[in-house]
């Protein structure tokens, strides 16, 4: 069970699994054990949540609902806009296309990537991965600094260098790293910085976000954030755009973090090391901090700092072979269940970290990324038949917000209490606590 994994990594005791009990079906059909992965990660995140509000002990039965946890994994599809639907999704050009020997997937979400797919591939193309291997459309691809994987077995991925080097690290991982002062745990008013982007890090500061933290998002003024995304991603935080790059950037950035509890990012391994925010810098600089980092691949072998996303992930590693269709094309999740479950795990990891600084003190550090998620679920026994489709009633899990966009349907927290308030828009507030 990930539950059991995910709190045995997290240092958590082990018999406190046994307080968290799944009631009904998650409706991720799947012949992929999607459904216990969603469970078991908010299973995570509730108990550690529990464990810090209640003390070392918590004995209260955890009951997790498990049609609205399905409905949490894919909030994106749920989320209006003055009753609206929102537009979030992929672009065009993210998808499966055929190649000369198989298929690879594209990902063009962001103008940047879409650029580079072009710089690769010209201006056509589909019509130009048909022409070449699928190993050649992604190193074409990626060399030029777009997002791509060809479509590969869980055998060929498990047999491959990146692929070894992720199957070797556990489902995630958590440790001290420094010695710090102790702290009263707490998650009311818990100021949390967020340098994380898209779908799995900024679900993990919502989460965290709905118990009461402090959460502050903060992006590039360079690299915007897609507005449908953000509606669904940023209830109960703040947001402010931050360029560390500038003198005057570096300079407020350093007084947030000296404020700071938590720190969350979700860039490539060593993509801030420049800016001095490597985990070991970090714990030098600010002691006590609690950080998280978050990653495609994993922070070990060839592709640790190689950009990628959820679909990408499970082009790679086998999962979109493993759930290909009757006709031979490759298939998906019934949600972008990595990310999703990667989100809540993110929390857990935050709440454990600050129960143990609440114990003991010390700074720690916690990494997970989408790829270890990827291989516990192609691991975990399967189902032979995916099931009917499932279609949700999200009506009674459903909350109204007021946001500065307008009024924001949102999928509730499954859980954790509703957010304080709806989401806004990129660069809304001051960078300052």
């Amino acid at each position: 069970m990930v539950l059991v994994a995910a709190w045995e990594a997290l240092g958590g005791d082990p018999g406190l699994t046994s307080l968290v009990t799944g009631r009904g079906e998650t409706g991720l059909d799947s012949r992929l054990a999607v459904g216990e992965l969603a469970l078991g990660a908010v299973g995570a995140q509730r108990l550690a949540a529990e464990e810090l509000r209640k003390g070392a002990n918590p004995r209260q039965p955890i009951i997790v609902d498990a049609r609205h946890v399905g409905l949490a994994f894919r909030s994106e599809r749920f989320c209006l806009l003055d009753g609206e639907p929102t537009g979030a999704g992929f672009a065009p050009l993210s998808r499966f296309v055929e190649t000369a020997d198989g298929w690879v997937r594209l990902h063009a979400n962001y103008p940047h990537h879409e650029r580079a797919l072009h710089r690769a591939l010209g201006p056509d193309p589909v019509a130009a991965a048909a022409e070449r291997t699928g190993a050649e459309v992604e190193d074409a691809v990626v060399a030029a600094g777009g997002v791509a994987a060809a479509v590969r077995t869980e055998h060929e991925w498990a047999a491959s260098d990146a692929g070894s080097a992720v199957r070797a690290l556990p489902v995630l991982r958590l440790a001290q790293v420094g010695d710090g002062p102790t702290r009263v745990p707490r998650l009311d008013g818990l100021r949390v910085l967020d340098l994380t982007r898209v779908i799995a890090g900024p679900v993990g500061t919502r989460t965290l976000a709905s118990y009461g933290a402090d959460v502050l998002r903060l992006d590039s003024p360079h690299l915007p954030e897609d507005a449908a995304t953000l509606l669904d991603t940023g209830p109960g935080k703040r947001h402010a755009q931050l360029d560390l790059a500038s003198a005057d950037g570096r300079e407020r950035f350093e007084d947030l973090l000296d404020g700071a509890d938590v720190l969350v990012q979700g860039y490539r391994p060593g993509a801030l090391d420049r800016f001095g925010l490597s985990p070991a810098e970090l714990a030098e600089r600010r002691p006590g901090l609690v950080v998280v980092s978050l990653s495609a691949w994993g922070a070990a072998g060839p592709w640790a700092g190689r950009r990628g996303f959820d679909s990408i992930v499970q082009a790679a590693t086998g999962i979109a072979d493993a759930t290909r269709a009757d006709d031979g094309t490759p298939g998906v999740l019934p949600a972008q269940a990595l990310d999703h479950a990667a989100g809540h795990l993110v929390a857990a990891a935050v709440m454990r970290a600050v129960t143990e600084t609440g114990r003991a003190g010390g700074t720690w550090h916690a990494d997970l990324s989408l790829a270890q998620l990827a291989t516990w679920l192609l691991a975990a026994p399967r189902s032979a038949d995916a099931g009917p489709p499932d279609a949700p009633d999200p009506a009674p899990y459903l909350v109204d917000l007021p946001s500065p966009s307008g009024t924001v349907t949102l999928v509730r927290p499954p859980g954790s209490p509703v957010w304080r308030h709806g989401p806004v828009p990129s660069g809304y507030d001051e960078s300052a606590w």
